[in-house]
C-alpha cells in the first residue's frame, strides 16, 4: 500500500513531500509515546501520530520511517514541515482520532505494531 492510497483510504490532506506519495507503506506505528517508536525494529513504515513537535519528524527520519500521518486534526508545526522537507518524511493529516485511523486501515494488510 502506497502513501497515496493510504491518504485516500483516512480522507488524508497533504502537507508537504507529494513526490514521496509512491513509497511502499508495509506496516503502521500508531503511537503518541515517541518512546514506542523508538523501539521499535520495523521497515518501511509510517507512524500515526497526534503530536505535532519537530522531535516527531526527528524520530520518524531516525527510525527509517516513510512517511508520518496526524491525526485529530492535528497539523505540524512549521519547524516540524522544515525538517521533513529536508530529511525527505512526507507528512499528511487526517481530522480521524487515533483508534478510527488503525480501524479504517486495519482490513489492507499493513502490519501494525
Amino acid at each position: 500500500m502506497t502513501i497515496r492510497d493510504i491518504m485516500e483510504k483516512c480522507d488524508a490532506e497533504l502537507v508537504t513531500g507529494e513526490e514521496l506519495l509512491d513509497r511502499e507503506i508495509k506496516a503502521v506505528c500508531a503511537s503518541d509515546l515517541l518512546s514506542d517508536v523508538l523501539a521499535t525494529e520495523k521497515q518501511d513504515f509510517m507512524l500515526i501520530t497526534g503530536l505535532c513537535t519537530p522531535q516527531v519528524v526527528r524520530t520518524a527520519e531516525l527510525m527509517g520511517s516513510l512517511g508520518v500521518m496526524y491525526v485529530r486534526h492535528k497539523y505540524p508545526l512549521q519547524e516540524a514541515i522544515g525538517m521533513a522537507k529536508v530529511h525527505e518524511v512526507p507528512l499528511i493529516c487526517t481530522k480521524d482520532d487515533l483508534f478510527e485511523t488503525c480501524c479504517k486501515l486495519a482490513g489492507c494488510g499493513l502490519e501494525q505494531f
